[in-house]
């Protein structure tokens, strides 16, 4: 039976994309607004004020903002009432609105939104994990705030929250002022500068935070939990660098007063650009080891990116998706080229031409004006579209052309005409066939592609005429692998010489990796090693003390079935290591040491007992994913594991939440299961029981 459950990967860097409208009140301009709001934690509602201003630009009878599933117990115009309408989805003022006027429209409201506003933990006993947060993306703001499910209405938002004093609360904009009063807390948020509604967001938590300032001088705030000071340095490396070098290779200064950014619990994606504030998930939250196999290094660019590329500037709607995360990823790329090296850089487009290669060979290929297309043609596609731009038009004219974009249209909304006649205009040259061959097209070019890796990078080079060699010589390929590896001076050549031809290596090159001290090739080498034999379980012990979680995980697992007369030792050597925020080493040492029937006989109650304590509500969803299946593939799941479970198929992560309604449907064609389903549905809310009972 494979018990090995490999952590989770953690989806999207930002979000997924939206249809949006294009926008629906051209005659009337929303100016500023001032929110006011209480988040009530245990109801999970949130009561608020907000004040529009807006100007009219042409006379109309009406005027509406989004609104879902809103109480309003206040609506003046201009300090008067005023006729309304509300729906479930918008509240529309009913009043002649005259041409050159400006207008006040003040709404008192209360909602409980069922997304885009979330209230992590609060029910238990444990206030450690206590927080509530938001994601808006696209258009989901409306949910916690009468605003705009639309990216083209930008507003300057100043936010004011009030919460108890026990808590930190960040949101967008500079903190000007706080108040406290019966131990409530009263944090006063400006902007100077407007934006679109989705990017409006807060975070209240216990956190911690270290504070810097940039080489421009802009602040920095990195925030943490108390518990984990010891991982700042890990989790938030090379922040301060990347800032600096956004800043010079986009040529435009940071547009805003200030730069956050706040890890939080269970979050729906990677991270998250809300303007000044970026939030993103504690998993990446890192320790020394953790970091040599999932940062934040990556995200914490890519996010700080968007800070120009959507923030700034703005999609006007979906089909210019591409200067949002394409721009994003590019400049993330080029930021880790900055601190971690050109090979890096290289290679991980090399890595991403990979993939979209054999997405357009399986007929998968989409063009990047598609407003539906996939996170991997966006991203990654849209990325190589740049580098590919960058190689036509030269370095310099490619900066001109990106400063000239955003200043032009800074805190406006954009199409990628606007982008292209930039480039062209700073170029001179005609991007007709660039627009057709990168953009409209389908399909990746996967030949130009590679040809620009090829001019830029003298491994990648060298590993292309290897794979060519490979093709039509008729000398043994281990032979052949040798004479490359000798030569080669590049890590990551090798480590895709492993990856791709891990069958063909010689003796002399796996004795090589795995005596070396390299955990990137003895990684790579372990992860392509399906089964343990002979002198080399002597080498993989050595794994289990690698600077790796992954590593550790998968030698722990293949020693244990490879090598049985020595489980107790392998269980012994690695009883104290945890692993991720998934747990992923302890979970699998603890599902290990129960099924070893001579090791600590007396404690496997004991043993069980935490592996079942990991589906719990209190847990990260990734460590409760990884119980569920542990518990459900070589134990049971008991009635308190199956609470866990209803509760679960309504968790706002919907990887996590179609994992578990998978699981429901899974073991409900066991009739022990249902009964005890049946048993538990007085225990938990009609709600949370909804999709079981949809299902007995």
């Amino acid at each position: 039976m494979m018990i090995f459950f490999r952590y989770l990967t953690l989806f999207l860097i930002c979000t997924q994309c939206v249809v949006l409208q294009a926008q629906e009140q051209p005659k009337v301009d929303f100016l500023t607004a001032n929110v006011d709001v209480k988040p009530n934690e245990q109801a999970k509602k949130i009561n608020g004020t907000v004040t529009y201003a807006f100007n009219v630009l042409a006379t109309v009878d009406s005027v509406f903002l989004d609104a879902k599933k809103m109480n309003f117990t206040t609506v003046l115009l201009n300090n008067k009432r005023v006729k309304y309408k509300v729906d479930e989805n918008r509240i529309t003022i009913y009043k002649k609105l005259k041409k050159g006027k400006k207008y006040n429209l003040k709404l008192t409201y209360q909602a409980q939104p069922k997304q885009t506003l979330y209230f992590v933990g609060w029910n238990k006993k444990d206030d450690k994990n206590n927080q509530i947060w938001t994601q808006g993306q696209g258009k989901y703001t409306s949910h916690w705030l009468p605003s705009f499910d639309d990216m083209n209405e930008k507003v300057i938002f100043n936010l004011t929250i009030t919460f108890n004093e026990n808590y930190q609360v960040i949101a967008n904009g500079k903190l000007k002022t706080t108040n406290v009063k019966d131990n409530l807390k009263e944090w006063e948020f400006r902007m100077k500068n407007p934006m679109s509604s989705y990017l409006l967001a807060f975070a209240i938590g216990k956190y911690a935070v270290n504070k810097q300032f940039s080489a421009s001088g802009v602040p920095l705030e990195l925030y943490y939990y108390p518990k984990d000071s010891a991982k700042v340095e890990t989790t938030y490396k090379y922040s301060k660098a990347i800032f600096n070098f956004l800043e010079e290779e986009i040529g435009v200064a940071y547009p805003w007063q200030v730069y956050k950014q706040i890890p939080v619990r269970d979050f729906l994606y990677a991270g998250m650009e809300n303007t000044t504030t970026t939030i993103f998930s504690d998993a990446y939250v890192v320790d020394s080891v953790a970091y040599n196999d999932t940062n934040y290094v990556n995200v914490n660019a890519h996010e700080l990116a968007h800070q120009w590329f959507g923030d700034l500037v703005t999609e006007v709607d979906s089909k210019n998706h591409w200067l949002h995360e394409g721009f994003a990823t590019y400049y993330a790329y080029l930021a880790e080229k900055e601190v971690l090296g050109e090979e890096h850089f290289n290679w991980k487009l090399f890595s991403t031409a990979l993939q979209l290669d054999k997405f357009s060979q399986k007929n998968k290929g989409e063009s990047l004006l598609n407003p539906k297309a996939s996170s991997l043609t966006f991203y990654e596609k849209g990325a190589w579209a740049l580098h590919a731009l960058v190689d036509l038009v030269g370095k310099n004219a490619f900066k001109e052309g990106v400063k000239n974009y955003l200043e032009k249209h800074k805190y406006k909304n954009v199409t990628v005409s606007d982008f292209l006649s930039s480039i062209e205009a700073a170029s001179g040259i005609n991007l007709k066939d660039y627009k057709s061959t990168w953009l409209t097209a389908k399909d990746f070019p996967t030949s130009k592609a590679k040809n620009i890796l090829k001019r830029s990078s003298s491994s990648i080079a060298t590993f292309y005429k290897l794979q060519k060699e490979l093709t039509v010589s008729n000398k043994k390929n281990s032979i052949i692998i040798d004479r490359y590896w000798d030569k080669a001076t590049s890590t990551q050549l090798k480590k895709y010489i492993v990856e791709f031809y891990s069958k063909s290596l010689s003796k002399t090159v796996k004795k090589h990796i795995l005596t070396s001290n390299d955990v990137t090739l003895r990684q790579t080498l372990l992860l392509n090693t399906q089964k343990l034999i002979g002198e080399d379980i002597t080498y993989f012990e050595s794994f289990l003390m690698d600077k790796s979680y992954t590593t550790v995980e998968n030698a722990l697992y293949k020693l244990w079935i490879y090598n049985p007369e020595k489980r107790v030792t392998y269980l012994n050597k690695t009883k104290g290591i945890i692993g991720f925020s998934s747990k992923n080493v302890r979970q699998l040492w603890l599902a290990l040491a129960i099924m070893t029937k001579e090791y600590n006989v007396d404690l496997k109650n004991e043993y069980l007992k935490e592996l079942r304590g990991y589906t719990s509500e209190a847990e990260h969803f990734e460590t409760r994913q990884l119980a569920f299946s542990y518990l459900n593939d070589l134990f049971y799941l008991d009635k308190t594991n199956l609470v866990d479970l209803i509760h679960a198929t309504n968790h706002p992560v919907w990887q996590f939440k179609s994992f578990a309604r998978g699981l429901v449907n899974d073991i409900l064609e066991k009739k022990e299961y249902r009964k005890m389903f049946l048993e538990l549905e007085p225990q938990v809310s009609k709600e949370d029981f909804k999709y079981i009972k949809s299902k007995l």
